[in-house]
């Protein structure tokens, strides 16, 4: 037994007919962009984080300056 209930040889039959349908040059392109798109997405994951992070920053240091008027006044 494989992946669930998919034996090794049904899943060797399935990737010789892709092979077969699309080639290898199509499914290598495939490839490279799904990769790209993974690397292009993580990229933005991480600029998002840092901006925002410091988005973040601003909002908690003008709650801080509004909580401080409020008792002065």
């Amino acid at each position: 037994m494989g992946f669930g209930g998919i034996s090794i040889w049904q899943l060797l039959i399935v990737l010789a007919i892709i092979i077969l349908l699309f080639g290898t040059k199509k499914l290598r392109s495939l490839g490279g962009d799904v990769g790209s798109a993974i690397k292009n997405f993580k990229q933005s994951m991480r600029e998002g984080e840092i901006d925002g992070n410091s988005d973040d920053d601003d909002v908690i240091n003008r709650s801080v300056e509004n909580e401080k008027d409020k008792h002065s006044s």
